[in-house]
């Protein structure tokens, strides 16, 4: 195999200028892949790609939001997770992200808020109440009160 690369020939297959190859579905595809690979930075090109031509992807806009998490994007991950929440309120794992986000991003309050209603809503994952019980302790060490309608009875 050469180490010369392929001549660039200027065919572009009638793509745009610096559109990648394919179409939505192809873009999430390997977003997401990428994503699973480890590849974060790389799958929000793509996923964020994949979400600017199909805004109504439930599927593009959350694992936008995992990507935004995985490469340390915190506020943008919030924003991201947010908007599946209010499209979904009931979505436990968009409640549980954006927890997360928000306590990564330094938003106590919001994260025991969001990491509250997941642990709800799935008292089995366990996850989801160490995840709250860890934006509770930082909430705390941060002078922030601790409600007791936050318990983890729920």
């Amino acid at each position: 195999m050469s180490d010369i690369p392929a001549r660039d020939t200027g065919d572009d297959g009638g793509r745009e200028a610096g559109r990648p190859a394919g179409d939505v579905y192809d873009w999430y595809v390997r977003g997401h892949q990428l994503l699973t690979e480890g590849n974060a930075a790389a799958a929000v090109q793509l996923l964020r790609r994949a979400v600017e031509a199909d805004p109504a992807s439930h599927s593009a806009r959350e694992t936008l939001a995992r990507a935004l998490f995985d490469a340390r994007l915190y506020e943008e991950a919030c924003d991201a997770f947010a908007f599946v929440v209010a499209e979904n309120p009931a979505d436990d794992y968009a409640q549980f992200g954006l927890g997360l986000a928000a306590m990564r991003a330094g938003d106590h309050p919001r994260a025991v808020q969001h990491l509250s209603l997941a642990a709800a809503m799935r008292p089995d994952r366990h996850h989801y109440s160490t995840a709250l019980r860890a934006a509770r302790v930082r909430l705390e060490a941060n002078g922030g009160p601790v409600r007791e309608d936050d318990s983890d009875d729920a």
